[in-house]
């Protein structure tokens, strides 16, 4: 499996996020402690959004993350109110650029961790299910870019929520009618450059770990030497596949079978449920 991480607020330089933790995104690279996977070397990738653009760009590596000098570079010299960042562990798909996190379409930016079982025997009927219009964007063959373009597919545009949720009915029907017991194993982040959804789950309800911040002002109390809040708006938030460090009252579980929403004003969390398609 995978590691990522999600931030929405202030614009920070990446470094600070992907770095400086006690337990950043960097050392879960290497050093995860709730992944099925400690290490997770099989590429890595970053997304962020300019304080002025509504497309992201997009830098993906298939080394490790923890000696990329390139990385480093980009981090300590970009700033951003929105990006996304992987750790790619395989779950059995090639090592390559086009397979690591995250993917992009237009606006919107996608990253997973988890696996559509025996995807292998799904992927034709999934990949068929792809509107015949973005089938020719499919650049790698992961289950996570199929599940995006499939997510665009159903309604993304209009309906975030409803879109992946439509998804995630799509793969657990063909699963099942394949005789796959639990089809899907999901926490996935997605953003429109406006607003950020995190969803949490798994056909079998033990979703892979994910987590989001407490609000800054509250950290800020609790926490009143941390450098990093100063400055920071009461909006800004991170989820992250594991805690970026151990301080108490700072990250809370999302629940399972969960969706986040982190958006302008308040944010919201509510149950996701599959939809059939």
């Amino acid at each position: 499996m995978c590691r990522w991480l999600a931030y929405s607020g202030t614009p920070v330089l990446l470094g600070d996020i992907l770095y400086k933790p006690a337990h950043s995104l960097i050392d879960q690279s290497l050093h995860s402690r709730m992944g099925v996977e400690t290490t997770n070397g099989d590429g890595f990738g970053i997304g962020w959004y300019g304080s002025d653009a509504h497309t992201p760009a997009i830098v993906r590596d298939t080394g490790p993350a923890w000696n990329n000098r390139n990385l480093q570079e980009i981090a300590d010299h970009v700033r951003s109110p929105l990006f996304f960042a992987h750790v790619r562990a395989s779950t059995g798909t090639a090592v390559q650029q086009t397979n690591c996190h995250p993917f992009r379409h237009g606006r919107w930016m996608w990253m997973h961790n988890g696996a559509i079982t025996d995807f292998h025997r799904l992927r034709r009927d999934l990949s068929l299910a792809i509107d015949p219009a973005l089938y020719s964007l499919l650049e790698g063959s992961t289950d996570s870019e199929v599940m995006f373009y499939l997510a665009i597919t159903l309604g993304l545009d209009q309906d975030a929520p409803g879109a992946v949720a439509r998804m995630a009915g799509l793969v657990e029907g063909l699963g099942r009618e394949h005789g796959v017991e639990y089809p899907l194993q999901m926490t996935i982040a997605v953003t429109d450059s406006e607003r950020l959804w995190a969803f949490r789950y798994s056909s079998q309800g033990k979703s892979r770990s994910l987590f989001y911040s407490t609000r800054a002002a509250t950290v800020r109390e609790l926490h009143p030497d941390l450098a990093f809040l100063t400055g920071v708006s009461a909006e800004t938030r991170l989820i992250v596949s594991e805690p970026l460090g151990d301080l108490p009252g700072v990250w809370n579980e999302l629940p399972e079978s969960s969706c986040a929403v982190v958006q302008p004003g308040t944010d919201e969390l509510f149950t996701f449920e599959p939809q059939p398609v």
